[in-house]
């Protein structure tokens, strides 16, 4: 079993990937900004204490948000998170997918919404940043539906279909993105890519 730190494992998408791996028998270690029962205080822009909670980590599972928080953006603790030996899972955006075959990518299409877009916008940083890591650094980058959000939670179930980049769905329900979340820490298929879930 693996040795798991979730980032951000209070929220949406990082309660439910913690969960599933848990379910699965991994050792999860959930991070949030505060404590709480099993729950691990600190951020990952402090690199010291980055390097040390996820020391012996096989997989970090990063699912914060990628706009500026307190003056730092997720893109600013890319270079961090490389240095920590460990797999990089992401919970991506789906404003960075292309809306169609060598199409925009959705946060550039008309209608987007205005409030959505900073935080698209930072995910397309953070999605560069990682494909300009070194070739030794192994992560993976998960877009999900355009509807996914807790405003939207769904039910669970147990199937997900796989794209690329390029919008394949409208919809995927919490649970069933973290079921292909950690379905790829269980069997990676995706080294240094980012992949799409939805229905």
């Amino acid at each position: 079993m693996a040795r798991i730190v979730v980032f951000g494992a209070t929220g949406y998408a990082g309660g439910k990937i913690a969960a599933e791996a848990e379910g699965r028998g991994h050792e999860v270690v959930r991070v949030a900004r505060k404590a709480g029962p099993g729950i691990t205080a600190g951020s990952l822009h402090d690199e010291t204490f980055l390097l040390d909670v996820t020391k012996g980590a096989d997989v970090i599972a990063v699912a914060v948000p990628a706009a500026p928080s307190d003056g730092k953006s997720l893109v600013d603790a890319v270079p961090a998170l490389a240095k920590t030996g460990a797999r990089l899972g992401v919970v991506g955006g789906a404003g960075s997918l292309h809306v169609a075959p060598g199409g925009p990518r959705l946060v550039d299409s008309p209608g987007f919404p205005a409030f959505a877009k900073g935080e698209a916008q930072a995910h397309v940083g953070v999605l560069d940043a990682l494909r300009g890591l070194p070739d030794d650094v192994d992560w993976f980058y998960v877009s999900p539906a355009p509807a996914f959000g807790s405003f939207n939670p769904g039910e669970k179930l147990g199937r997900y279909r796989v794209g690329g980049d390029q919008i394949i769905g409208d919809n995927i329900s919490g649970d069933d993105y973290a079921l292909a979340f950690v379905d790829e820490l269980d069997k990676p298929a995706h080294q240094r890519k980012r992949f799409s879930v939805a229905y």
